[in-house]
């Protein structure tokens, strides 16, 4: 068996650009910049960036477009895919090696913890209208009335 997957987490580089493909399907094609921190030879501190072609299709390509924009992060689950053609002026043989994705998740915006994609679109489907965490939304909330133990179903 073998195995073509990818997993990125990092911050669109540019906004997502949507377009309808012959059969109709939706195509997003976008770039995604993840980070590296590491330690060279010499003990200093270094970091190095690497950008990515991400294309999305159908559902998942008009969501992105829809609700994502340059500098927000993204989470990418999908395949490495090269594809090649001939330049049509030169003749040069051209590769660009993209992700497909296979499944998403927005990221949090810097707005704490992890959120789904679901999670998220909700937000986006009511126009984000709150931008300030609620204060009450980690407190329970228990009912007024007393609670009879015989009561509960089972």
């Amino acid at each position: 068996m073998y195995l073509n997957k990818a997993f990125l987490y990092g911050n669109l580089t540019r906004d997502p650009e949507l377009k309808a493909l012959p059969s109709g399907q939706q195509l997003a094609s976008f770039g995604l910049a993840t980070n590296r921190t590491y330690k060279d030879k010499n003990g200093q501190k270094q970091e190095a960036t690497e950008f990515h072609n991400i294309v999305a299709f159908g559902r998942s390509a008009e969501l992105i477009a829809q609700y994502m924009k340059k500098g927000r992060p993204l989470f990418v689950e999908g395949r490495i895919q090269t594809r090649s053609w001939d330049d049509k002026e030169s003749g040069k043989k051209n590769y660009r090696t993209e992700i497909v994705v296979d499944n998403f998740q927005f990221g949090d915006g810097g707005k704490g913890g992890g959120a789904s994609p679901s999670a998220n679109f909700g937000q986006a489907a009511q126009g984000e209208e709150s931008q300030a965490p609620h204060k009450d939304a980690d407190e329970i909330k228990y009912p007024d009335e007393e609670i009879n133990p015989e009561d509960i179903p089972f």
